[in-house]
C-alpha cells in the first residue's frame, strides 16, 4: 500500500532476551550472551516465523544474535542497532553509579534520552549521535524485523511518537508502523506468550 510517495513501513523491534546483567541490574559491559532463561525467551520468538519479513537485522551484540538464531532467524548484522555506548556507566549499576558520581548519572542519562543532546556518559554516546544513528530505521521501507536492545527501541519511540520512560521486558516485541507520513504503535512490549 502507499500513500504518497512512502510504502507502507513497519519495524519489528525485539528486545533480546534475558542475559547476566539484566539480573544483575547493570549497564552492559563488554558482549554478555544470553542466560538460560534468554535461550527460552528466543525459542519462544519462533512463533514470529509465521510473519514475512522484507529484512531481519541484528545489532552485532551476541545477546542479540543469539536471540534471532535460537528463534529460527538468520539476521543480516546492522550496526544502526547496537545499544547506546554507555561510557563510564557500563559494568555497572545504579547504586554503585550513583555511590560514585552522586547525582552526575542522572545527568548523563538525561543527555543520551536527548534526541538533540550534546550529553551523554563521559567516554560514550551524546544523545544526538545515539538517535542519529538509530534514525536510520525510519528509512525503511516494508516489514522488518530487528533484533536489538532497549535502548534503541526507546530512541525509535521517542522520535517517532515522543514517547519516554517505557520499560521493555527481555525477548519482548514492539511494533511500529507508518502509513504515509504517520507512525503509530501496533504493539509495545508484547512477551513471547501474547504474540
Amino acid at each position: 500500500m502507499t500513500h504518497g510517495t512512502l510504502r507502507e513501513t513497519e519495524l519489528w523491534l525485539v528486545r533480546h532476551g534475558h542475559t547476566a546483567d539484566n539480573a544483575r541490574g547493570r549497564y552492559p559491559d563488554g558482549d554478555p550472551g544470553l542466560s538460560p532463561e534468554g535461550y527460552r525467551q528466543a525459542r519462544a520468538l519462533r512463533a514470529l516465523r509465521s510473519f514475512d519479513f522484507e529484512r531481519v537485522l541484528s545489532s552485532p551484540a551476541a545477546r542479540s544474535l543469539e536471540t534471532a538464531r535460537h528463534a529460527g532467524f538468520t539476521p543480516a548484522p546492522a550496526d544502526t542497532l547496537r545499544e547506546a555506548d554507555f561510557g563510564v556507566m557500563a559494568g555497572l549499576s545504579w547504586s554503585e553509579l550513583e555511590g560514585r558520581h552522586g547525582d552526575l548519572p542522572r545527568r548523563w542519562i538525561e543527555g543520551l534520552l536527548d534526541p538533540r543532546g550534546d550529553q551523554g556518559p563521559p567516554g560514550g554516546e551524546s544523545g544526538r549521535s545515539f538517535h542519529a544513528r538509530v534514525a536510520h530505521l525510519l528509512a525503511l521501507e516494508g516489514r522488518t524485523l530487528a533484533f536489538t536492545h532497549a535502548g534503541p527501541i526507546r530512541a525509535l519511540l521517542r522520535l517517532t511518537l515522543d514517547l519516554s520512560a517505557v520499560d521493555l521486558a527481555p525477548g519482548s516485541l514492539t511494533v511500529l508502523r507508518r502509513m504515509g507520513d504517520t507512525w503509530g504503535l501496533s504493539k509495545l512490549n508484547l512477551v513471547p506468550g501474547e504474540l
